[in-house]
């Protein structure tokens, strides 16, 4: 079980009846699916609950939100929408850059705030949290949670959970991966996901245009501090001449890490603003949620992120120096 005291958020969720659901922004599969999974269980005690978030999720995951209405800030969203909650609940982040223009019409409402979230790195969001910074991802929460209400996990349910918890473990290959968390999966399992059928979905389904994209990125592979740190780069041209979008980089920054001796890692996509996104992994010994924050980003110990102003080449100049201090400060 997570460490996680649930009864003031179930007596909350009793006395209450409509629900505003946000994740962070570009939502991944455990943010979309434990958003999903929430909703679930509130419709299913007869709740009324609506989704909104910062930005779109990707196409990829749309096998996730099936008959659900996702809204998205910038998608004829207004203040109404917002003033419409007694709770608003924001899943899988307490970041502030992790909710850009959503954070705007959160912040004027008076309905009441929560946080679900396993993530490090926090602001003070005005929220009640219910964090727990050991679990391996929100999807753990939020199964908790469907317990602690007393609601039943449908194979709807199993589905996005599943997702949620398999992606944000690396397929239950990261460290924070416990028994409990297989005690999960298997739960899971019996109500009905389909390990097979939920990893062709989620991996199997890359366009032409992808592959092509991905060719062009790993033909770009650099290492720095003798194999130690392995990166790569997306530009506006990469993307251009493939026809693909800064979406279709999701998940190129783990081959990576493949490479034998790396123990970070980190890819550099430029966006169409010209600024640069960052997404870093490690294994057990290199903390790179560290140098995420420092360029005000966050996340775990082993997959974190941040916006940089561009250009390109500038952005990745300050990420390798970021990695030369942490790794003098270590050898110290």
């Amino acid at each position: 079980m997570s460490n996680i005291n649930w009864t003031p958020l179930c007596e909350l969720i009793k006395v209450h009846q409509k629900f505003l659901l946000s994740c962070h922004v570009r939502p991944d599969a455990d943010a979309l699916g434990s958003e999903l999974a929430l909703a679930c269980f509130l419709k299913s005690m007869g709740k009324e609950v609506r989704i909104i978030n910062p930005s779109a999720h990707p196409k990829s995951l749309a096998f996730l939100v099936q008959e659900h209405e996702v809204r998205y800030v910038g998608d004829g969203v207004t203040t109404k929408d917002f003033e419409w909650a007694e709770v608003h609940i924001i899943l899988d982040t307490s970041a502030w850059s992790q909710l850009p223009g959503l954070a705007n019409f959160y912040r004027k409402t008076t309905s009441k705030k929560v946080v679900i979230d396993h993530h490090v790195s926090s602001d003070s969001l005005g929220a009640e949290e219910f964090k727990d910074i050991s679990s391996p991802a929100t999807g753990c929460l939020i199964y908790d949670l469907g317990l602690a209400l007393n609601c039943t996990v449908t194979a709807e349910i199993a589905t996005l959970i599943y997702a949620a918890i398999a992606t944000d473990t690396g397929w239950f290959r990261f460290p924070a991966t416990t028994s409990y968390t297989m005690q999960i999966i298997s739960k899971l399992m019996e109500a009905g996901a389909e390990p097979h059928q939920i990893y062709e979905l989620l991996y199997e389904q890359n366009s032409l245009s992808q592959l092509k994209l991905m060719g062009r990125v790993l033909g770009q592979v650099h290492t720095d501090f003798d194999g130690l740190l392995a990166y790569t780069v997306v530009s506006n041209e990469d993307l251009t001449a493939t026809g693909t979008t800064p979406l279709d980089t999701e998940g190129l920054v783990n081959y990576c890490l493949t490479l034998a001796g790396t123990q970070a890692a980190f890819i550099a996509v430029e966006q169409r603003s010209r600024q640069v996104k960052i997404s870093f992994r490690s294994r057990t010994a290199w903390d790179v949620s560290k140098v995420a924050e420092s360029f005000g980003g966050g996340g775990h110990r082993q997959a974190s992120g941040a916006m940089l102003n561009g250009p390109l080449s500038s952005a990745v100049t300050k990420v390798l120096s970021k990695f030369r201090e942490m790794l003098d400060v270590e050898e110290e």
